[in-house]
């Protein structure tokens, strides 16, 4: 129980105190005018209240993602949660809040442009291949999930309705209205409210773990974890043998740090009225989305007796969508049960509805469209068509490429936040060693995964330590010349 308040205290400290340090470099001013203000078009450019905007923030970046991702990262043990609220307060919040940062003084646009502005039409072109696939990539996982979840339920069998392309076909059409239509006639309206929903659930999971939990990991498993890392393989503590470097980064992503994240950073920054809301929206919305996952690594141990073993079990009988169902209806009852439905099924659609509609602004931007009624259909119908098809394929490999793209767009991103705090002149470190982090753990990845060079994994440490050492270097080397420039 200790573990849990630790958890979250650092969480809260971290949005209370570091937080107005990183945003001190950010450069940003409460009498500037908004790109909001000055491109209004009730389209994208919509004014938005700043609790409202919190609130879609939040369910835009979140989905099932900082459920499912702790869950799976559950298996490796307590160090689930040391990545979780460290990678959040310095990695994931950080870069949410840059991402957030650069879009409003870009005039609300994507990152490839921003890309564009601050390094080169190279590193523009790399951004808006990469942010494209991310997006479709979050798109179609987003419709396969609900989709099998929902053809599948026992209260549909025997019907049309137990029908995976046709729930497919529901979603598709639903995301298509979403990606259409204007910001205020569907987000506005109804995203804030499935945000307190999904806001409500973690705190009643929250509050019956601290009920009734007596397997919450305490701070004896965490000595017992690190103490026995020195008579067994750190590297392999996963039931299944996978590494901790770097798979438990890849596994959790959405709570600690996503680079899907700032792909929908230009959402909210068409629609904030005031640059004093920056910070409470994306660094408060990533900081969060941390305490949901949290909660679920944390159910995840505490909801199998038995073990790691209980847990993987269920998750190779069911995936996490089980798991979720499981913990909820153990801790909630049929209440629980029913937030659990909603959860796996509604929840990734609000994210895959957004992330469609955050690669038709990409598109609009990187090609300089008008924002007319036809051109959105000009964009929306290939996209979801293509979509469609995608949903063919083998989910499991629509999986893996959308976790290396995720990885790869949020070490972009933070080496673009770095190279705009370099302009300004003000403390980069906050993004650059981060970003020398996460570069780290991309390049292990590539090296180690099956859809990269397949090395063995226990290549993957050493690499991610040369890695490192030479970010390093090269940091002190550009900030050396930096101010040398400077002086």
């Amino acid at each position: 129980m200790l573990i849990f308040f630790i958890c979250i205290t650092v969480l809260i400290l971290g949005y209370k105190f570091y937080s107005p340090f990183v945003a001190k470099q950010a450069g940003l001013d409460p009498n500037i005018t908004t790109p909001q203000a000055r491109f209004s078009e009730g389209v994208d450019y919509v004014p938005i209240h700043p609790v409202r905007a919190f609130l879609i923030q939040f369910l835009n970046i979140a989905g099932v993602g900082p459920i499912f991702g702790p869950i799976l990262g559950a298996l490796y043990g307590p160090v689930a949660l040391v990545w979780i609220v460290i990678g959040n307060v310095l990695g994931g919040a950080v870069h949410d809040f840059f991402s957030g940062v650069m879009s409003i003084k870009e005039d609300g646009k994507s990152l490839p442009e921003i890309a564009g502005h601050y390094y080169n039409i190279v590193f523009k072109g790399f951004m808006l291949l990469f942010t494209a696939m991310l997006l479709f990539f979050v798109g179609v996982v987003f419709i396969m999930s609900p989709a099998g979840l929902l053809s599948h339920l026992d209260v549909f069998a025997g019907t049309f309705l137990a029908d995976n392309t046709f729930w497919v076909l529901v979603i598709l059409g639903y995301y298509f209205l979403a990606t259409l239509l204007p910001i205020d006639k569907i987000i506005t309206r109804f995203y804030p409210l499935f945000g307190l929903l999904m806001i409500v659930m973690t705190a009643m999971i929250a509050i019956a773990l601290l009920i009734d939990a007596p397997h919450l990991p305490m701070a004896d498993d965490f000595l017992a974890y690190f103490k026995d890392s020195h008579s067994h393989d750190i590297l392999a503590p996963n039931p299944d043998g996978l590494p901790t470097w770097p798979l438990l980064f890849i596994t959790i992503t959405c709570g600690a740090i996503s680079g899907f994240h700032s792909t929908q950073a230009p959402i909210m920054a068409r629609c904030l009225t005031n640059e004093k809301y920056v910070r409470p929206v994306y660094y408060g919305a990533m900081v969060c989305e941390g305490v949901v996952a949290c909660v679920w690594a944390l159910a995840g141990i505490a909801a199998f007796p038995e073990g790691y073993a209980g847990l993987k079990a269920m998750l190779d009988t069911g995936g996490p969508g089980l798991v979720v169902n499981h913990i909820a209806s153990s801790y909630l009852g049929v209440l629980g049960g029913i937030m659990a439905i909603i959860a796996v099924a509604v929840f990734p659609i609000t994210s895959g509805d957004t992330a469609f509609r955050s690669l038709r602004l990409t598109l609009v931007d990187a090609f300089s469209i008008r924002q007319s009624i036809r051109n959105r259909l000009l964009l929306a119908v290939p996209i979801l068509a293509i979509a469609y098809f995608m949903t063919k394929l083998d989910f499991s490999v629509i999986w893996r490429y959308f976790a290396f793209s995720n990885m790869l767009l949020s070490t972009s991103v933070l080496w673009l936040a770095t190279k705009y705090l370099f302009d300004r002149g003000a403390f980069h470190w906050i993004t650059s060693i981060p970003a020398v982090i996460a570069t780290s753990v991309t390049i292990s990845y590539i090296m180690t995964a099956a859809i990269g060079f397949n090395l063995p994994a226990d290549y993957g440490w050493p690499i991610g330590s040369v890695v490192v050492l030479l970010g390093l270097l090269l940091l002190l080397l550009m900030h050396s010349k930096h101010k040398s420039v400077k002086a």
